[in-house]
């Protein structure tokens, strides 16, 4: 029987759920065909099918199209974005915290020594370490100060909220957002800006 997923805000973030759920036999690598289809409701939805390429399981997933898609928008320094401004329904802030931390590994430390082409992939890393942030913000109510515990709903996102719970303060992943943007963007003086 199929499984229907809540809705995906946008096509980046439906595939990052799929990149985030390994095959049963711990295979991440999975490449599958994407259709949209017809649910029984008459809703739509996006389904990524395909075989494992370790064990040759059949993999599926159905994930809902929203019923009034946002238009696609970046976020609020202009760069890329996962979706609209109500968090995540697929992916948990725990899950969009390692996200972020895995693009902005990617960064080397001295990107006054990055040609053109690193420079590109640094930004594009760091857009989506930035991006992962915000995503992660929108989990916390405007009157709170962390993301609420109750909103890890998975197995890897409840791990890394146990280890690390200062991590998921409103301050803390404001600092780390600000300190990818400045990294991105520098100030208008800066002639190693990573943007240009």
């Amino acid at each position: 029987m199929t499984v229907v997923l809540p809705a995906a805000r946008s096509s980046a973030e439906a595939r990052l759920y799929v990149e985030l759920q390994p095959c049963d036999c711990g295979e991440a690598r999975f490449e599958p065909q994407v259709e949209v289809v017809a649910l029984a409701d008459g809703d739509l939805a996006t389904r990524y099918h395909g075989t494992c390429p370790s064990c040759g399981v059949e993999r599926e997933f159905v994930i809902r199209l929203p019923a009034d898609p946002a238009p696609a928008t970046g976020s609020s320094y202009g760069g890329f974005s996962y979706g609209g401004p109500e968090p995540s329904q697929l992916i948990d802030p725990g899950q969009w915290l390692a996200v972020a931390d895995q693009y902005a590994d990617l960064v080397p430390a001295d990107l006054a020594a990055l040609d053109p082409a690193q420079r590109r992939r640094a930004t594009v890393a760091l857009s989506r370490a930035v991006a992962a942030l915000d995503e992660v913000r929108k989990f916390i109510p405007a009157d709170a100060s962390e993301v609420p515990a109750h909103a890890f709903t998975s197995d890897a996102g409840r791990r890394l909220q146990r280890r690390e719970p200062g991590r998921f303060r409103r301050d803390r992943l404001t600092a780390l957002r600000d300190t990818y943007t400045t990294l991105l963007h520098g100030d208008d003086t800066n002639n190693d800006r990573l943007d240009t």
